[in-house]
């Protein structure tokens, strides 16, 4: 299943290829993907039987909708290595999830699953603009978290400079921006709305630094937010989407001469929207949960991967492959709040759409009678008076009350208040009595 190379910088010949040859090379990907499950991975073979589906099953790529879906849970009673479809000798690395909100859902790669996700990796760093001989400030983290390795070495791949930065010591960051003069940043939308924040309190311009590109990930963010950090930083901002049980960062990426959405990289990830309550697979357009089955993966294929994010699939437009939208929100991130739902990134959108309010949030969900009560714990922006502040703090209630449907209370804070971000934001505290 190796990757044709492709010299650094220019695009692989698979990104403009024809829907046919794309659609080919998926249907022939897929079924050696299946089969690789299916013989080597007791979950998926028990998972295909008791469904009574088999690899061979698959003539045509409108199949792949009766073999069954993998979850998050299922990684977790496999833990740690029950998934892997290849001896533990032959994974050179594992990485894991933080394991916050149960058992760590762990991921293995061979050399050659490494190799494709420095592939993909590249691409879309491309993609964004990036270019062999930039230098690259890479602010994800490192460790078991996969942002940080699957950028170094997507951006070595290419041809970049790597700062290994990693999150956090927000000042040290400036001062790297500043000395070494990077053409591009990866990191967390809000934690980049910080090291902003930090250059502003030094005395910088951040429109004057280096930068020219970011490619901002992990977490769901509004092209609101892309409008305030192209205005503050004078970058071009694209959104990267990954998640670690399908290979990591770079699964889709937005073309920086587009903006209007990420590209799948289809030739490795199968993309399928479903309807998030029964599972039905939606046509292309419909908004539903994401799903993904990995076509080249060694060590750790996954079949029908129910990512839990929202979004819909569109036709290609920079290239061959379709694009997602960006991420709404996930279905487990899903505020309901007396019969309404919602996501933090509609209230984003909302805060941006008013200039005294900075887009350091967090909504705090309370019950502190019969009913949840929701209130948006927001920052004035610093040449924002307090006599202003208050009056953008009821231009939002009301923004809420009239756009979402629900009634908020809002707190606005002075600048530097809001708990911020080393990597994804912490939108939500519920404390609400269990």
């Amino acid at each position: 299943m190796a990757t044709t190379a492709t010299p650094p910088g220019e695009l692989e010949p698979i990104e403009t290829a024809s829907i046919d040859e794309l659609r080919a090379l998926q249907l022939e990907r897929l079924r050696w993907s299946l089969r690789h499950a299916y013989d080597n991975v007791p979950h998926y073979r028990r998972l295909f039987d008791t469904a009574a589906i088999h690899p061979d099953d698959l003539a045509d790529l409108s199949d792949l909708a009766k073999f069954p879906f993998t979850s998050k849970l299922d990684l977790r009673d496999n833990y740690p290595f029950g998934m892997f479809a290849v001896p533990r000798e032959q994974v050179v690395r594992v990485h894991a999830s933080s394991g916050t909100t149960g058992r760590a859902t762990v991921v293995g790669y061979t050399a050659e699953d490494i190799g494709t996700w420095a592939t993909v990796m590249a691409r879309s760093i491309r993609a964004a603009g990036g270019r062999p001989g930039h230098i690259l400030h890479n602010a994800y983290g490192y460790g078991l978290f996969t942002g940080g390795m699957g950028a170094h070495y997507g951006a070595e791949k290419l041809g970049c400079t790597v700062v290994p930065v990693s999150g956090g010591m927000t000042e040290r960051q400036v001062t790297l921006i500043r000395d070494f003069r990077p053409d591009i940043i990866m990191v967390t939308p809000s934690y980049m709305l910080a090291i902003i924040d930090e250059m502003e309190r030094q005395g910088l311009d951040p429109v004057q630094c280096s930068l020219r590109y970011g490619i901002f990930g992990a977490e769901p963010w509004t092209n609101e937010m892309r409008a305030e950090m192209e205005a503050r930083a004078g970058i071009d901002a694209t959104d990267i989407y990954g998640l670690s049980e399908v290979i990591g960062p770079g699964v889709a990426q937005e073309c920086v001469e587009t903006k209007d959405g990420l590209h799948v990289w289809e030739d490795h990830f199968y993309p399928e929207i479903v309807d998030p309550v029964t599972g039905q697979v939606l046509p292309d357009g419909e908004v539903g949960e994401l799903v993904f089955t990995s076509l080249t993966k060694q060590a750790m294929p996954v079949v029908r991967y129910r990512t839990r994010d929202l979004t819909r699939l569109l036709p290609g437009t920079a290239r061959t492959m379709r694009r997602m939208e960006k991420i709404t929100g996930r279905s487990d991130d899903m505020i309901i709040l007396r019969g309404v739902n919602l996501f933090p990134t509609q209230v984003e959108e909302l805060i941006l759409g008013v200039p005294a309010l900075s887009p350091h949030f967090q909504l705090v969900l309370s019950r502190p009678g019969r009913l949840d009560v929701m209130t948006v714990h927001v920052e004035r922006r610093p040449d924002a008076s307090p006599e202003t502040a208050e009056a953008a703090g009821a231009q939002l209630t009301t923004l809420i009350k009239n756009t979402i449907g629900v009634t908020a209370a809002t707190m606005v804070a002075e600048p530097g208040t809001v708990e911020r971000s080393l990597g994804k934001m912490r939108r939500i505290i519920d404390e609400r009595p269990r």
